[in-house]
């Protein structure tokens, strides 16, 4: 049984967690770099990603982290997940760092504000012929991608909004609010095969 840590600094940790006990996965909530030495792959939930970013270096974390990503720890992430995985990053506030590790360049709030949160229907063909139901909030939106990047969805006006580099999985929407499990299986495939 692989042991899957969800960064529990703050976001929507619990349904990660849910999600992943749920598929037999040995979840680990990390606040500390020893929990965080401990798991065979991390998700990075949704929430704010500059808090995140805060907290992490409040909590001696950011350092771990970027050395795990580095050392090829697969990693989830989900809205600010995917902004704390990105190497690049627009719009963020001022002095806002990212753990890095996914060769794309990422816009906070791309879709707008609270208000403009919306939900639709992408094809993954990665996971499948079903559609995946996809909740954006406040959404992230990848602007460029490297060489190396893998598109698993776009909306249909080409914007990108799921992706895969190597070990590093990163979705600008919430498959864990919506009961669509299909992106942790794919990260608990990808764990497996990188143990």
């Amino acid at each position: 049984m692989s042991r899957i840590g969800v960064l529990a600094l703050q976001g929507d940790v619990r349904e990660h967690a849910r999600v992943l006990s749920g598929l037999g996965a040995d979840v680990v909530l990390v606040r500390r770099p020893s929990e965080l030495a401990e798991v065979d792959g991390l998700v990075l939930p949704g929430g704010e990603s500059s808090v995140i970013d805060k907290l992490s270096r409040a909590f001696g974390m950011q350092h771990p982290l970027r050395e795990a990503i580095a050392g090829g720890l697969p990693v989830y992430g989900t809205c600010a997940g995917l902004i704390l995985l990105a190497d690049r990053i627009t719009d963020g506030i001022e002095g806002q760092q990212t753990f890095g590790g996914l060769d794309v360049t990422v816009r906070r709030n791309a879709f707008g504000s609270q208000v403009d949160s919306f939900e639709t229907d992408l094809d993954v063909p990665v996971l499948g012929a079903e559609p995946v139901h996809a909740v954006f909030i406040r959404a992230p939106l990848v602007e460029a991608s490297g060489p190396e990047v893998e598109t698993l969805a776009a909306l249909d006006d080409g914007r990108i909004v799921a992706v895969r580099q190597r070990n590093l999985l990163g979705t600008a929407f919430h498959p864990e609010v919506t009961g669509e499990h299909r992106f942790h299986e794919l990260f608990l495939r990808v764990v497996d095969d990188a143990r």
